[in-house]
């Protein structure tokens, strides 16, 4: 078994897009896109490749980092090899990377169980990041089976915005009506309270080929958009924002029904609608699961401690701030 750097961004990106539930988070050009030093690292057996990792080096204070792997390390759980030792080696292996770079914990988000595992390293539960709890959707059915498997009111709501007038099409010239969308990203950030990234983030995720606008249309006017990732077996709904004017249309929905079928276009297996939870986000969850769709959880979000001194001295002002807030 070999710990490989990865610098060839199809190397990287065909192992991703091979394994189920393909991860675009962990994919060369988002991890490109973050501006931060960055890594990929593989596992390799007999030449092939059985895992992957790629690390963002993001900054803390007194000149320490930590690595950050969104949705990773991802493995290939259809070969036949010994996972614990695979596992323990690779977390090895960054080890040493990380005392090259002063960084004190790995933060990691595997897709994977590994509580039964005898791993001979550190490991602390940590704040989740990127969603533990979503919902997917089967996308080998039929459209009509998937409009039946919806609820009622979903359905109607599809039928009532197409009834409207609205239209959905894919946006490909983003610099055209970037100025609309991120007026409506604005928008429903202050009428629902979530987060909203630089305006610039936006502008460069728009950039990548595997993520598409789909914008909903009055009267030639943009009332709504989602971005959508197409990568491997998966589409995620990444981003969904409508404005305050004809909310009574429903184009949230026909822009889901929409995305999903462009799933199907691309051959995409699943629809992950990227995040239930019914105290956080009740409103937005009962809308996703208007459409149907298996839910499914993750592990979690984990921090793999390579200096423990620093780490519990960080974890214990983390605590102190959030309960401050």
């Amino acid at each position: 078994m070999r710990f490989v750097k990865i610098e060839d961004k199809d190397k990287l990106n065909n192992f991703l897009k091979k394994q189920k539930y393909s991860q675009f988070l962990e994919s060369w050009e988002w991890i490109e896109l973050q501006n931060n030093s960055i890594f990929y690292f593989g596992l390799e057996l007999e030449n092939e490749l059985i895992a992957t990792i790629s690390l963002i080096k993001k900054k803390l204070f007194f000149g320490k980092y930590y690595f950050y792997a969104p949705r990773g390390p991802v493995f290939n759980l259809n070969l036949s090899f010994d996972f614990e030792k695979a596992l323990n080696f690779l977390f090895s292996e960054i080890k040493k990377i990380a005392q090259e770079e002063n960084v004190s914990f790995l933060r990691f988000e595997p897709l994977f169980q590994f509580k039964n595992f005898n791993l001979k390293h550190k490991i602390k539960r940590s704040i989740d990041i990127q969603p533990k709890k979503t919902l997917l959707l089967n996308l080998e059915k039929n459209e009509n089976d998937l409009l039946s498997a919806m609820h009622q009111k979903t359905r109607y709501n599809i039928k009532l915005a197409s009834k409207k007038g609205i239209i959905v099409k894919e946006i490909k010239d983003i610099s055209k009506y970037f100025n609309d969308f991120w007026n409506i990203m604005e928008e429903t950030s202050k009428r629902d309270s979530f987060y909203l990234h630089s305006r610039d983030h936006y502008y460069q995720i728009l950039k990548l080929d595997f993520l598409k606008l789909l914008g909903a249309f009055y009267n030639d006017e943009l009332i709504a958009v989602n971005i959508v990732s197409f990568f491997g077996d998966l589409a995620t709904y990444v981003h969904g924002a409508s404005g305050n004017k004809n909310r009574n249309l429903m184009a949230p929905y026909a822009l889901q029904w929409e995305s999903i079928k462009m799933a199907k276009k691309y051959n995409c297996k699943y629809y992950d609608f990227y995040g239930i939870d019914e105290k956080k986000w009740p409103g937005v969850t009962r809308f996703k699961k208007g459409f149907s769709g298996e839910e499914k959880e993750y592990p979690g979000t984990f921090d793999l401690i390579f200096n423990s001194s620093f780490y519990y001295f960080y974890y214990f002002l983390r605590v102190l701030k959030r309960r401050a807030k």
